[in-house]
């Protein structure tokens, strides 16, 4: 519900100052947690690793688009997208260097045995509910690969 209470404290500062980009982003993303919201039968607050989620969906989504519109010679739409990109970015969690990810990485394989690629599910099983959106799972994945390879 945090979230929720920023966004729409945020989207009140951008009415009063008049900053149409920044709501049009804002609402999206308001937009995007009622949604979720509503599809599971109106129980109510969404949890931070849900809100998390809308987040980073909605950050796919804005940067397939501007790719989208550089390609078909769109500036103009890229930038739209990618200033709505920008903003909410500024709501996900910082996110976790190479080298933090390595380290706890690192201690899963050590602490639980893990020897050999037949472990991956495993240590990525793990990994995931470590990480919990403050890491990218792709590069989770390639350290795991390394990792285990060793």
């Amino acid at each position: 519900m945090a979230l929720e209470q920023k966004i729409n404290e945020d989207i009140k500062a951008a009415m009063l100052a008049r900053e149409s980009q920044k709501l049009n982003a804002l609402r999206a993303v308001k937009s995007a947690i009622l949604l979720a919201k509503t599809q599971k039968g109106g129980a109510g607050d969404l949890d931070e690793e849900s809100e998390i989620k809308i987040l980073k969906q909605l950050v796919k989504q804005r940067q397939e688009s501007a790719e989208t519109y550089k390609a078909q010679n769109r500036e103009d739409l890229a930038a739209e997208e990618q200033f709505q990109l920008d903003i909410i970015k500024n709501y996900l969690p910082q996110m976790l260097s190479e080298e933090e990810v390595e380290a706890t990485l690192k201690g899963i394989i050590a602490d639980n045995g893990f020897i050999g690629m037949k472990d991956m599910g495993k240590v990525m099983g793990m990994a995931t509910k470590a990480f919990a959106g403050k890491a990218d799972n792709k590069l989770v994945s390639d350290i795991v690969k390394r990792l285990l390879a060793q």
